[in-house]
């Protein structure tokens, strides 16, 4: 065992999708001139680690489950290669879910005395979402019955990734949901389940063969695919009626063309993959694309 086995269990290549959630609710909240860096900063911070819990228990529930048999595809899983053994991946599970609620706590100290309205209340419900999101990143592969392999692993991303992470990032800086905002928490969320169905598209003969039914291996490769496009289109419906509402002029423009051209690509890309095994190297730059996004669309608006 090594740090670089420990680095590629934490999959960094997966971080910027968390990063990008959470900031897309930061700007929500400079918007309506509500940023407090240090709840942005810690806001960040916290989604981060939750993706290293769930990686991490992606690799420890997979392997213990049989998922990671030798056949699999994609980049190389600590546990069930030997490198690191299952009772060293539980305390690194502890560890990680330790790092996950002082990040959370410390978040939630900075955030909710700032918030005008805030009470006994906010603490208890976001305690709740926080517990909640730990088990959902813990559950998706791990445990007795692994949501993911009943193909339920795309809502829980949708929820956790879109609405969570962007409306609730919001809310820890303005104290208040804006119904605008669940246009791009809805379309961050839909990017977010496109990188998903990439992983379980590359996966997806393996998964069927190993018992693990994500929604790509109950529809099959070319369903998938069409569901892949699907969703890329609600998730550019939502950022063109947004950005309709909050930009104009030149900024329009770029926003739209840039938003519009990545969603392109990508599909473009999809459609001249045709084999599953390929899709590995659209993961990293889908995730990077969206982390893109964020970033020109806060210096546009």
């Amino acid at each position: 065992m090594s740090l670089n086995a420990w680095i590629h269990a934490a999959r960094l290549r997966t971080l910027p999708l968390a990063a990008a959630a959470t900031l897309c609710g930061c700007l929500l909240a400079a918007l309506q001139q509500a940023l407090h860096w240090p709840t942005a900063l810690l806001t960040i911070a916290t989604a981060v680690a939750l993706q290293i819990f769930s990686n991490l228990a992606n690799d420890y529930g997979d392997a213990q489950n049989g998922a990671d048999s030798a056949g699999r595809q994609g980049p190389p899983r600590m546990v069930a290669s030997g490198r690191i053994s299952r009772r060293t991946m539980q305390k690194g599970l502890v560890i990680s879910a330790g790092l996950c609620c002082l990040l959370g706590l410390a978040l939630l100290a900075t955030a909710l005395p700032t918030l005008a309205q805030s009470s006994g209340t906010d603490w208890l419900v976001w305690l709740l979402l926080g517990a909640t999101a730990l088990a959902a990143a813990y559950g998706y592969t791990a445990g007795r019955k692994p949501y993911g392999y009943i193909g339920f692993g795309d809502v829980a991303v949708f929820v956790f990734f879109g609405w969570l992470a962007v409306l609730g990032s919001e809310y820890l800086h303005t104290g208040r949901l804006n119904a605008d905002s669940w246009l791009p928490a809805s379309a961050m969320g839909l990017w977010c389940t496109m990188v998903l169905n990439l992983n379980n598209m590359r996966d997806i003969e393996h998964d069927w063969i190993s018992g693990k039914r994500t929604l790509a291996a109950r529809l099959g490769l070319p369903r998938a695919k069409h569901y892949h496009r699907a969703l890329a289109a609600i998730a550019a419906v939502c950022w063109s009626v947004w950005l309709a509402r909050y930009v104009h002029g030149f900024s329009w423009l770029v926003l739209q063309v840039f938003m519009l051209a990545a969603t392109f690509v990508h599909l473009n890309l999809l459609n001249n993959t045709p084999s599953s095994l390929e899709l590995d190297k659209l993961l990293p730059q889908w995730s990077i694309t969206v982390l893109a996004w964020v970033m020109v669309l806060a210096l546009f608006i």
